[in-house]
């Protein structure tokens, strides 16, 4: 009898085709008035065999419920199967779902109005001043609105702090590119007489935002020390060989002591 998966408790698994097949033909009943064909009773007594202990959806049952306590290599290829393929569908979603809304955000972001550029006073404005007019100028040159590009630096500077205090490497090495990027962009569009000033301040704020966003991370290296599972015991001991001497050669000593 052909099996359809791994017997399970030591009993074969045979397939619904197979009790379907082997199931007697029934007698001809009669409910309610109509007379039920042959194939209906058949199907009705295969489909209760197969829930009967050793049946085909009984076994299928059982696998079910052992998957719960098992490993993943204790599981029916089955439910692998099965598993595998409704995860790579949520991803397939979430993946499609996560473009539309970037694409829609990007959208919105480049037909957005341009920002008010404000007067530059004040600590942020000191270092914000700086970052529009290079924006604007740079964006003179690239198909996108100034307040895109604007738009875009303020979510990577609020979302990559929020991601590196939650430990999200990507988002610490995004904070880094942004700690890297905002004071060259200070630098470059900064009056040449408070240049330096301005540059630090950003510098100085980018470190005083680190404290949120790097919390945790050490650059002193983490060492595991595990004791050995096994210890050999060392026994220090003196072992002394003597030998004893035989009756003559015990004779001849005496003799040359006398002499």
């Amino acid at each position: 009898m052909p099996s359809n998966d791994e017997p399970v408790n030591g009993q074969d698994n045979p397939s619904f085709f197979d009790l379907f097949d082997q199931t007697p033909p029934p007698p001809v009943l009669e409910l309610d008035g109509k007379h039920g064909t042959r194939r209906l009773a058949k199907l009705r007594a295969a489909w209760k065999g197969s829930w009967e202990e050793g049946g085909f959806l009984y076994q299928r049952w059982e696998e079910i419920f052992q998957a719960r306590r098992g490993s993943w290599h204790e599981v029916a290829n089955w439910i692998k199967a099965a598993g595998l393929l409704v995860g790579i569908s949520l991803i397939v979603m979430m993946v499609d779902t996560a473009g539309d809304i970037a694409s829609a955000t990007l959208k919105g972001l480049t037909t957005a109005p341009a920002t008010n550029a404000g007067d530059g006073s004040g600590l942020w404005g000191t270092v914000d001043q700086p970052i529009r007019l290079f924006l604007a100028d740079q964006a003179a040159h690239l198909a996108v609105a100034p307040a895109a590009l604007y738009a875009f630096w303020q979510l990577t500077g609020l979302l990559s702090p929020i991601g590196g205090f939650f430990r999200n490497s990507g988002a610490r090495i995004a904070w880094g590119l942004f700690g890297c990027v905002t004071p060259a962009m200070v630098w470059s569009a900064s009056p040449a007489g408070g240049r330096a000033a301005a540059t630090g301040l950003a510098a100085l704020m980018w470190a005083l935002a680190s404290i949120f966003a790097l919390r945790g991370l050490t650059l002193r290296p983490i060492v595991h020390n595990h004791p050995p599972q096994f210890q050999p015991q060392f026994n220090p001991a003196l072992h002394l060989h003597a030998t004893t001497p035989s009756g003559d050669d015990y004779g001849d000593n005496i003799h040359a002591l006398q002499r």
